[in-house]
């Protein structure tokens, strides 16, 4: 699989302590639109965010589900999920 072919599920912080879920091809170029104000409009009233999670799939369809299953989750069980995975 080509690197360009993997989806990624992330976890945004965001300034107000909030976490953000979502998914993109790019998840580094995703959080500088969402640092700059372009990306969701939950987001750019809370800027500047840090990202602390990723997880690749290896296609949408699995990182939507993926996404899916995670925003059911309470902030704790977020939390609990980024700091049970390793740095990347």
């Amino acid at each position: 699989m080509k690197r360009t072919d993997s989806w990624y599920v992330y976890i945004l912080q965001c300034s107000d302590g909030s976490l953000y879920t979502g998914i993109a091809k790019d998840v580094f170029r995703r959080l500088t639109q969402h640092n700059a104000g372009k990306a969701s409009r939950y987001t750019r009233s809370r800027r500047p965010c840090l990202l602390r999670f990723m997880e690749r799939h290896a296609t949408r369809s699995s990182a939507l589900k993926r996404e899916a299953i995670i925003k059911r989750l309470s902030p704790k069980q977020k939390l609990h999920l980024i700091r049970s995975c390793p740095s990347f």
